[in-house]
């Protein structure tokens, strides 16, 4: 139902080569970018006190295409199951349907993936179980560092590249952490997530109802109101389940960004300069920028740093970092989307 080879074709031809450097310039950033990977896993580790086992995952550092193939591969192991219950319903398509079809919706993830991946500067990938480290076992996640996103960033901001380039590991490795510390975790993700596709409703009459209403209401994405396109097409069962990721995933990105600027201090001097600036820059969008990060969701992501973020500082100096750990005991004790806006009820919750 997707063609995957065109998808990614498509992808790296929208999202184009990033900055011309040389290629000396470019093994510099490579062997740069692996070496701050490996130091930040003491840092993050000395900060947040979570006990990780040190090099579970491959350090990866890719360009725009390769952070492509990478997401393809897990998005096609994401939407298998929800693939296999269309065919079960609807049965296998004719040669000519499937062909068109593949192409047409090869052509439209291809569209998303190439818009994505001029932005992403890191992402830790906690489903991959491939290849591990020296052919040892196998790997817990990958960490991928997107090389030329951050050249283009740090030379945009006039930033230092040495600082900027360990921010960003230590944001990324953060997440390692998090997933190596805390076993549970990935399973508990790809539960929602496995109930988020199982919720998908096949009912024609209730998809085309769907889609009107949502059609109602993109008006209200591109006005900037607090709607993204999955919210239009989600069903009040998934929604449950967006509320619980949105819990989660907040709580991940904003440890991670507290981390990342927590850590920065003892090892990276421009480390304010490079988060005002940052910050500064994600405000700085232009229109269209804008108005496709509301359509796909994308400023709720960066709401989840920036709340995620206030939730992690309130709790820990609320109960200390100690305290704030107990976030990791379980999943009944993660933040509810609503917690993550007011941390004083998680602590009550959680700590009595």
């Amino acid at each position: 139902m997707v063609d995957w080879d065109l998808a990614v074709s498509a992808a790296a031809r929208l999202a184009g080569p990033g900055p011309t450097i040389t290629r000396p310039e470019a093994e510099a950033v490579v062997a740069e970018l692996r070496a701050d990977a490996d130091r930040s896993t003491g840092l993050v580790r000395e900060f947040t006190g979570l006990e990780a086992t040190d090099r579970t995952a491959p350090i990866l550092v890719v360009d725009r295409t390769g952070w492509i193939q990478a997401n393809a591969d897990g998005f096609e192991d994401v939407i298998g199951p929800l693939i296999e219950k269309l065919q079960s319903r609807r049965g296998a398509p004719n040669a000519v349907a499937e062909a068109v079809g593949s192409k047409v919706t090869g052509l439209e993830v291809g569209g998303l993936l190439g818009f994505m991946s001029s932005k992403v500067l890191g992402q830790f990938d906690p489903f991959y179980s491939g290849p591990g480290l020296d052919g040892g076992a196998p790997a817990a996640g990958r960490l991928l560092l997107v090389a030329p996103n951050i050249v283009h960033v740090e030379n945009e901001l006039g930033v230092d590249p040495t600082d900027f380039r360990l921010w960003v590991c230590l944001h990324e490795e953060t997440h390692r952490v998090q997933f190596t510390a805390v076993p549970w975790m990935k399973e508990h993700i790809h539960g929602e997530i496995d109930r988020l596709v199982g919720a998908v409703d096949l009912d024609p009459a209730k998809v085309a109802g769907m889609l009107g209403e949502a059609l109602k209401r993109v008006g209200d994405v591109v006005r900037g109101d607090d709607v993204s396109l999955m919210d239009l097409f989600s069903t009040s069962e998934q929604r449950v389940v967006m509320d619980r990721l949105t819990g989660v995933m907040s709580l991940l990105e904003g440890h991670a960004d507290v981390v990342m600027d927590g850590v920065g201090p003892k090892v990276i001097p421009s480390v304010d300069e490079i988060r005002r600036k940052f910050n500064q820059r994600r405000k700085g969008a232009g229109y269209l920028d804008r108005l496709l990060r509301r359509l796909l969701g994308l400023d709720a992501k960066m709401a989840q740093y920036r709340d995620g973020a206030a939730f992690v500082r309130a709790a820990v100096d609320a109960v200390g970092m100690d305290g704030f750990n107990a976030v990791w005991a379980g999943p009944e004790n993660l933040p509810t989307k609503a917690e993550i806006g007011d941390p004083a009820a998680w602590v009550r919750r959680v700590h009595g």
